[in-house]
């Protein structure tokens, strides 16, 4: 089967951690065509359990994002099976022996390709859906003077607390199971990863979604089917790249690097970009709260809550209709200023 993507060759990376990441490939897929002045590049990295296909979602035809105007460039983040993962890296460093990635790590490199692979220098917009938009953060406060605009949306600058103890309920489901073997596992952990997906399930919407039975607008019938439709799922992911990539969501923080010296405050105050927040008002991952925070610190912020029910996975999908036209309205204004 021919893959839809490309692939970019970085060589051997060194990673924020002192360790080298060898042999490292970021896939990618680009729409549209790049204007001569270069000024209408959009970025979308990829999200956790998501990859460049499923950001399709949010660009086409008459949209805001439309590649008949816009090049758009699709990045996969490191861990997610397409670009360089523990489940296809190096073989030295494959499965438990990968290193630690950071989305400082993830965007270096994402430079790298559009810069030196494309000739790029400004970035109309960067936008991306949960850890795509911890990315899209991440963009803003690395590369100030590269990023016009960004759209994060049910995302943060930094990994809150209460977010990082939420994964650690998620990682301890998948590495009870025995087969996991510490990661060294020569068949897939099932047990684990079914477990995974059930405690993920539940912090993926909100209480009113399960309360009003909104489960029945996605076609399920009962929240059993939903739970069993999530575990189907994630049986498919292999657990050393699902963990490798919630290292990363859990070390989140843009103000970790030598830059400001883990001060969230200055970070945040660097970013040049004229920015849109949008958290979904039922997101429990990413509470609004922690956005408003933000855009207080941000020189050119707002924060746009998008009210739903459908929590964090509001801006999945078609899931919430509604969101489609938000999400528009924000892209539009951000590239039309």
């Amino acid at each position: 089967m021919t893959a839809d993507y490309e692939t970019f060759s970085l060589g051997d990376v060194a990673l924020q951690s002192g360790r080298t990441l060898r042999g490292a490939q970021l896939a990618y897929k680009t729409y549209g065509r790049l204007s001569e002045a270069g000024d209408n590049v959009v970025l979308m990295p990829t999200f956790y359990t998501g990859t460049h296909t499923r950001n399709e979602s949010y660009f086409g035809e008459g949209r805001a994002i439309d590649p008949a105007r816009h090049f758009i460039v699709s990045i996969n983040m490191f861990g997610n099976g397409l670009s360089t993962s523990p489940s296809n890296a190096h073989r030295a460093q494959r499965g438990p022996n990968f290193p630690k990635v950071t989305l400082y790590d993830n965007v270096a490199c994402q430079h790298r390709l559009l810069t030196r692979l494309f000739g790029i220098e400004r970035l109309a917009l960067v936008t991306g859906w949960s850890m795509a938009g911890c990315q899209t953060y991440q963009w803003a406060a690395q590369y100030p003077d590269m990023v016009e605009a960004i759209l994060p949306f049910c995302a943060s600058a930094k990994t809150s607390p209460h977010n990082y103890v939420f994964l650690e309920g998620v990682k301890a489901a998948l590495k009870a199971d025995c087969a996991f073997e510490d990661g060294a596992y020569t068949e897939p952990p099932l047990k684990g990863l079914r477990a995974f997906a059930r405690v993920y399930c539940g912090w993926a919407y909100s209480q009113a979604f399960f309360r009003e039975g909104l489960y029945k607008r996605l076609g399920f019938a009962t929240f059993e089917d939903l739970l069993a439709d999530w575990e189907k799922d994630h049986e498919t992911w292999d657990a050393n790249d699902l963990l490798a990539m919630l290292w990363a969501w859990q070390h989140g923080d843009i103000s970790a690097n030598p830059r400001y010296c883990g001060d969230i405050d200055k970070a945040l105050g660097a970013i040049k970009a004229r920015a849109i927040l949008m958290p979904s008002t039922t997101d429990l991952y990413f509470p609004p709260e922690d956005n408003e925070i933000e855009a207080d610190k941000m020189p050119d912020a707002e924060c746009r809550p998008f009210k739903s029910d459908f929590g964090h996975c509001a801006a999945s999908g078609n899931n919430d209709p509604g969101f489609k036209t938000a999400f528009d309205q924000a892209a539009g204004e951000l590239l039309a200023r």
